[in-house]
């Protein structure tokens, strides 16, 4: 049960079982499939997850990019701080992704649908890049009813920081404006994430639907480049479209911060109104072993610094120091005992 006392952030998104493999370029060629990409799985490549499992070493981690960063803040923060919220399948996919969920203290908000089983996602990893290729299977069965339920809508009510996954807005925009606008209702805040390439170039009226309401925005290089693509800003440079992205038309009376990571590259800031993007260098990491969940740990470093009531400057830091423990382990995972970040 949600402590309404301790509850700091609800997420939600699309709860997903990832089935990692490494070493798989001779997977990307077969699929069709792009490094550093992610993309929701075509008919010609539904048979990815049969196929690896077949021929590959397969590593099973809890997945779902806004599943990931709500443990990514709940890594951060105390106990009982985050609950998530999305739909899973009555099946054991899904009681792994809860007890993923209760061994970090993130509280799994789930709805289940009986007749679709829980998304899963296959993750290549061809060097340091991954790959990811989902079937959102119960994930994209998320009833806007769900939200009414006493525990989901006590948590609601209760928290002061809203979290959505980008990949929600492909089937969820109305669940996604019951946040959005319950925030801006009450000031609270709410963040989202553009997730993947694919979200603004083919849903970007989903994107324009939620992004007044945004005070914190985050993606990757390529994501702002998709945006930027699909709203005819004929620019490259990163301060330009984050900028862009900062000045959209807002519902809100805070500035909107836009963040854009670009691997080990600087990360890029961009505030409403603003006169210049600002830079924030990005750590060295030596031990990578890959990169999947290192943006969605580094969202959660960024929203936990922001929950703690520390300057963007300051959580940015903590994203980063998050992002590079992640890339040192084995999909998106941030071991115990805790390293201090703070």
């Amino acid at each position: 049960m949600v402590d309404p006392k301790t509850l700091k952030l609800v997420a939600m998104g699309n709860p997903l079982l990832d089935m990692q493999i490494r070493d798989g370029e001779e997977v990307l060629k077969k699929y069709g499939l792009k490094s550093n990409d992610a993309v929701l799985a075509n008919e010609q490549q539904l048979s990815i997850y049969q196929y690896i499992v077949e021929n590959y070493q397969v590593t099973y981690v809890a997945g779902g990019a806004a599943q990931n960063t709500a443990r990514a803040v709940q890594y951060v923060l105390p106990e009982h701080s985050t609950a998530y919220i999305g739909c899973v399948g009555k099946d054991d996919l899904a009681q792994q992704l809860r007890a993923a969920n209760e061994r970090e203290g993130l509280e799994s908000l789930y709805q289940v649908n009986d007749a679709v089983p829980t998304g899963s996602c296959a993750v290549v990893i061809t060097g340091h890049d991954r790959s990811l290729c989902t079937n959102l299977g119960a994930a994209e069965k998320f009833d806007k009813a769900h939200l009414e339920t006493p525990d989901v809508k006590a948590a609601i009510e209760a928290a002061p920081y809203f979290y959505l996954g980008g990949f929600f807005l492909t089937h969820g925009v109305e669940s996604a404006l019951v946040l959005a606008k319950h925030a801006k209702e009450t000031g609270k805040m709410f963040s989202f994430n553009l997730s993947a390439p694919f979200i603004p170039q083919f849903f970007k009226a989903q994107v324009d639907a939620v992004m007044p309401y945004a005070e914190l925005v985050i993606g990757n290089e390529s994501e702002a480049e998709a945006w930027a693509q699909a709203s005819n800003l004929e620019t490259r440079d990163l301060g330009e479209i984050a900028q862009a992205i900062a000045n959209q038309p807002s519902v809100i009376d805070r500035p909107r911060n836009v963040l854009i990571t670009h691997g080990s590259e600087a990360t890029i800031r961009a505030v409403q109104n603003g006169s210049q993007a600002f830079t924030h260098p990005t750590p060295k990491v030596d031990n990578i072993v890959d990169s999947n969940g290192a943006g969605d740990a580094f969202a959660g470093g960024v929203l936990a610094g922001l929950i703690l009531g520390k300057p963007i400057e300051q959580a940015v830091d903590i994203g980063h120091r998050l992002g590079g423990m992640c890339i040192g382990q084995v999909g998106p995972v941030l071991k115990f005992p805790k390293e201090p970040v703070v």
